[in-house]
């Protein structure tokens, strides 16, 4: 094989592997964050935590809505303090502001991100799509616990509030 076919099957080669990694990178990206807590993602469990320490964490609450989702998103607190490994409770609501059944869907994320990993979410509206019917409300509850090992890490020693923000987007 001469030297220009080989390169040109190189090139072919390493085009194919970028294609390739490119739509790998999404779930692996995703499968990388849920397993660390990354940028902020939390952990989805179905249990309430072992134990509960005397250390207390405020938790508040942000809401963004798509200009294109003609809804009003907001807490219905602006904020709830609660201690480590404790359930907490917190409820968002959507009004629908069209006459017409919308549907949205929620996303997520924790700020300060380290605290990602930390924050366990039990129940929860998001990456569910949500339909309102045209002028209709409904709260939107989350139950959550922060994980007592959080205390245990010297990197959380600085935390004293975490932020859960909801982006709802149209569908």
């Amino acid at each position: 094989m001469d030297k220009n076919k080989k390169s040109l099957f190189l090139c072919f080669g390493l085009f194919f592997t970028m294609i390739a990694l490119s739509y790998a990178s999404v779930p692996l990206y995703s499968l990388f964050c849920k397993v660390t807590g990354y940028g902020g993602t939390t952990q989805k469990v179905s249990a309430n935590a072992h134990k509960i320490i005397d250390r207390k964490i405020k938790i508040t609450f942000t809401a963004q809505t798509d200009p294109d989702l003609p809804w009003e998103f907001k807490p219905q607190q602006s904020s709830i303090t609660v201690k480590v490994g404790e359930t907490g409770l917190a409820f968002y609501s959507a009004k629908n502001l069209s006459p017409q059944r919308v549907t949205g869907m929620a996303v997520y994320n924790v700020t300060p991100d380290k605290a990602g990993k930390y924050f366990n979410k039990i129940h929860c509206f998001c990456f569910d799509q949500q339909s309102l019917d045209g002028k209709k409300e409904m709260p939107m509850p989350v139950t959550f616990f922060i994980d007592p090992s959080f205390a245990d890490d010297a990197n959380m020693k600085d935390v004293e509030e975490i932020n859960l923000n909801y982006i709802f987007y149209k569908q």
